[in-house]
């Protein structure tokens, strides 16, 4: 097969290369992408010779101000190349061969041949390349019928999985991801590597893992790669908390849903709108306390008292774990996950404007972000149970949207502050103030006074005098 590559990087690179007389290729993802008509910017070229001296000498050619990065000790160079409205992202490497020690997944690297550069990657959808060099300028090379594996949607090593997957663990990760975010099935030799040799992922770093872990949940549709991690055995491993979700018991003939497979109906929910990464990890934690929380109350059924409550307290931990941000996105994802039952209670009871204003004030600007969760939560197959949810949370929403207008509690600053009542009240920092302080925003809460100075300012004198204290 032979194809017209237009880019015009490629055109630069076949020149650059005659004329230092090595062969290159185009490789990789960029090819894979080409056949699936997917869009991408990251060129991948494999060098015979010295991938950094033609990155080098193609980007002067393409002009002369542009800046290579240049990575001696992996051997590869990159620069980026505004094309076509787009960043471009071009990266050379020498073609190479690789061995593994047992308790390492870095190789060790020798010069090699395409063939023993085709050989190391770690499936063969990723191992097409074609040549960029005159002689044979746009021609395929696909050792392992690659390109059939595209057209049947498989995913499968291009040596054996067992070699290719205890050498580098974290391809077993890459395995499930792909074959989440292409809709692919990893063929049967190939899963069955994965479980056997899952016990290796532990040699693998934690920011690798959560890395490819993010990737996963960031496709079309997670189950489909927390099922293929919970089927391998490396879910188990890697992120168990999930797992201990799964399962119903029965006591009495009552049972509670399966919250393993709920939670990913409530993920794959979400992701069919939503690409925010933390409102997904907001979804798959929401009821990950449930397996702590859980009791059977004979004549009520099966309870989970305060999973939200105790489930946002673990979020810190397993984002600790899991080498994940420990920081305002982890506080957003441990917000949700406290608050993902509210809009639930609003939408079952009539709904109060107090109630409103205090979901408002603790959700903030996440409150619309709180409310997709909310929605994406509605599993039931009683599709009339489900039109009532939907419909009472959009009387929820109006009333968010009339008490924010009306009071502008979600951004909310309190008209008296506490230097003002040290002030006032000629005191140091004290309880007094935090009480005060507290009376004044559960009145403003509870619609009892106006979120403005003076009324505010005179509640403040009230409860100063009451408290014992004096105004100046």
């Amino acid at each position: 097969m032979k194809k017209n590559l237009n880019h015009p990087v490629f055109k630069i690179v076949a020149e650059v290369a005659d004329e230092m007389h090595v062969k290159c290729y185009l490789i990789g993802g960029y090819v894979r992408d080409m056949f699936m008509k997917r869009p991408s910017v990251d060129i991948d070229i494999v060098v015979i010779g010295s991938g950094i001296e033609l990155a080098q000498k193609a980007a002067h050619k393409i002009n002369k101000d542009i800046a290579v990065n240049v990575f001696k000790s992996f051997g590869t160079a990159m620069f980026h190349y505004y094309y076509d409205e787009k960043n471009w992202q071009i990266e050379f490497v020498g073609a190479r061969k690789e061995s593994y020690r047992t308790d390492s997944r870095k190789p060790i690297v020798e010069d090699g041949s395409l063939e023993d550069d085709q050989n190391r990657r770690d499936f063969t959808i990723n191992a097409l390349a074609f040549s960029l060099n005159k002689e044979d300028y746009g021609c395929l090379l696909d050792p392992f019928d690659g390109i059939q594996d595209i057209a049947n949607k498989l995913i499968r090593t291009p040596l054996d999985p067992d070699i290719t997957f205890s050498d580098d663990p974290l391809r077993m990760m890459r395995a499930i991801r792909f074959a989440s975010q292409l809709n692919f099935t990893i063929n049967d030799e190939t899963l069955e590597a994965i479980t056997r040799n899952a016990h290796r992922i532990e040699i693998v770093s934690g920011e690798r893992i959560a890395e490819e872990l993010n990737k996963l949940i960031l496709s079309p549709k997670p189950s489909i790669g927390f099922n293929l991690l919970m089927e391998t055995g490396l879910l188990q491993i890697i992120f168990p908390e999930m797992l201990e979700l799964k399962g119903a018991e029965y006591i009495e003939g009552k049972g509670h849903k399966d919250n393993f497979y709920h939670t990913l109906e409530v993920l794959d929910n979400l992701s069919k709108n939503i690409d925010n990464l933390w409102l997904r990890w907001a979804a798959i934690l929401h009821d990950i306390a449930k397996p702590q929380t859980k009791k059977y109350v004979k004549g009520i059924g099966w309870t989970f008292h305060s999973h939200e409550f105790i489930g946002s307290k673990m979020v810190s931990r397993i984002f600790r774990k899991l080498k994940l941000p420990m920081n305002e996105k982890m506080k957003y994802v441990e917000k949700l996950v406290l608050l993902h039952l509210r809009p639930i209670v609003l939408a079952e009871d009539i709904v109060s404007d107090s109630a409103v204003r205090r979901l408002l004030f603790e959700a903030g600007d996440d409150v619309e972000d709180l409310m997709l969760l909310c929605e994406a939560d509605i599993t039931s197959k009683n599709s009339t149970k489900v039109k009532k949810y939907l419909r009472n949370f959009e009387i929820v929403r109006e009333k968010l949207k009339e008490i924010e207008e009306k009071d502008r509690v979600r951004k909310f600053q309190p008209p008296v502050s506490g230097e003002d009542i040290m002030q006032i009240f000629d005191i140091q920092p004290c309880r007094e103030v935090g009480i005060i302080k507290n009376i004044i925003k559960d009145a403003i809460m509870d619609g009892l006074i106006h979120n403005e100075h003076d009324e505010a300012w005179a509640l403040m004198l009230k409860e100063g005098e009451k408290l014992g204290l004096k105004a100046k």
